[in-house]
């Protein structure tokens, strides 16, 4: 079911950030540490474009540690006009749009999740069932969460290259959905490009490919004495169980990984034309995935690990370091041999266990794995403490910036006021992206589909909401 005035809500969000973008002034939202990191600034890529302009390197000191295709594309519209007046307005509009393209893909993704799991149903001969359950539509759902999302507004606002990086991520979520290998390798090359991280979702974007889209099923509520149902359900899934779903093909994944291959060479090739004269890729790599890897700028964010390196002997350094960056990767294997037909929901939670685990977090981060939990609107309506949760994420947006005045301007407080919010903030993401919809979604599809509906031939009772 769509939601009425879809559109006129996305045009207000839209709108409201032109407003914000040309009548708000400067409140100063990119100095802050919760939405602007040493790898997201516009004011440090302004000041890498000035090096490169200059004949210098981009990477000389420690200011700029992005992409050189962001220098190229960002960075003529930061430098200054006739009327000495910064031109970051017109990166903030390119933002907005950037804000825009991202949530019409998740509309897109959802709509066609949402296909996909009508057509496995109506295989199963289950439709008139899921005809009697309200369904809202979870592209518009997670569209307009992630339009209306205030950390996403502030992130546009602040004039943080974080937009662009989601932009990425979406692009490739909706390239597997669809199944098209050559945007989710573009995607795929660009977001990794951008920032490490999403190289996790290497797997997900593999099972999109070779099992198709999710076909999570919905909460239907089975009606006692239907005994007909019953007699289609066993005589015509047993078929179905077969045919219709766990069948692996390693064909897409072959053209997408050739796509990889290619787009890899051509987002190299650029940045070497790039850096010509002015660094090389060896500098780069340092520069951004080396700074990413080893942590080396220790101003406070909204993570825990820039208080944790403060307070480390440097003799441990080394040992925290492979610890850390492995606390990522040890996730990966165990929840994609859990949610191996679940592929949206494991892309979820790859990218809310970067948000957490990242060197250098930020609100955009958050706002990006908040806005695809919106896909799974249907299956995660009962989820529980949703008023804490909500709450909780007001309470830390509120006290992060008071906490922070009281420790760097007025003095009346300490490092360790800032890092209990950052270590608030990680406790909610956890409980609110991964303990609660695991919990609620662990029981949908552990194997195959028909085999779940048919394996015993009967029918449940209408107590049982969760169909093991």
């Amino acid at each position: 079911m769509a939601i009425r005035h879809y559109w006129s809500m996305a045009a207000a969000a839209v709108g409201f950030r032109l407003v914000l973008v040309l009548f708000g002034g400067d409140p100063h939202l990119a100095s802050r540490p919760e939405v602007s990191t040493p790898l997201t600034s516009l004011r440090r890529l302004a000041e890498g474009y000035w090096l490169k302009q200059a004949s210098m390197s981009p990477y000389s000191g420690s200011i700029y540690h992005g992409s050189p295709l962001l220098l190229s594309i960002l960075g003529p519209l930061t430098s200054k006009r006739s009327g000495g007046r910064h031109s970051h307005i017109y990166c903030s509009l390119v933002f907005v749009a950037v804000d825009f393209i991202a949530p019409m893909l998740i509309r897109s993704t959802g709509c066609t999740l949402q296909m996909a799991r009508n057509r496995s149903l109506k295989s199963l001969a289950l439709t008139k069932s899921v005809n009697n359950s309200v369904n809202v539509s979870a592209g518009d759902t997670a569209s307009l969460i992630y339009l209306w999302n205030p950390w996403t507004i502030i992130t546009c606002v602040a004039s943080c290259t974080s937009p662009i990086e989601n932009l990425m991520v979406v692009i490739m979520l909706h390239g597997a959905c669809s199944r098209l290998a050559p945007l989710a390798a573009f995607g795929y090359v660009m977001a990794t490009h951008l920032s490490l991280y999403p190289a996790i979702l290497l797997l997900p974007v593999a099972l999109f490919l070779g099992y198709g889209p999710d076909t999570p099923p919905a909460k239907v509520f089975l009606q006692k004495g239907s005994s007909a149902n019953k007699i289609d359900m066993s005589d015509n899934g047993k078929g179905t169980s077969q045919k219709g779903f766990g069948q692996f093909s390693w064909k897409p994944i072959l053209h997408f990984l050739l796509w990889v291959f290619i787009w890899s060479c051509y987002v190299l090739l650029l940045n070497s034309i790039i850096l010509n004269k002015v660094g090389g890729l060896q500098e780069m790599f340092e520069k951004t995935y080396g700074f990413i890897l080893t942590v080396k700028d220790l101003s406070p964010n909204i993570g825990v690990l820039w208080y944790f390196f403060a307070e480390v002997f440097d003799f441990f350094r080394s040992f925290f370091l492979i610890v850390f960056n492995m606390n990522v990767i040890f996730m990966v294997l165990p929840l994609a041999i859990r949610l191996k037909h679940r592929p949206c929901f494991l892309a979820f939670l790859y990218t809310a266990i970067v948000a957490m685990l990242k060197s250098y977090p930020s609100t955009g981060d958050s706002a990006l794995y908040l806005g695809l939990l919106g896909l799974f609107a249907n299956e995660l309506a009962e989820m529980q403490f949703t008023f804490f949760l909500f709450f909780g994420y007001i309470g830390v947006s509120l006290l992060s910036p008071v906490m922070h005045n009281l420790w760097i301007w007025r003095g009346t407080g300490n490092a360790n006021f800032y890092f209990a919010t950052g270590l608030a903030y990680t406790c909610l993401q956890l409980f609110s992206s991964l303990l609660l919809p695991i919990h609620k979604l662990q029981l949908f599809m552990p194997s195959p589909l028909p085999v779940i509906f048919v394996q015993t031939g009967e029918v449940r009772s209408p107590k049982a909401k969760i169909i093991r």
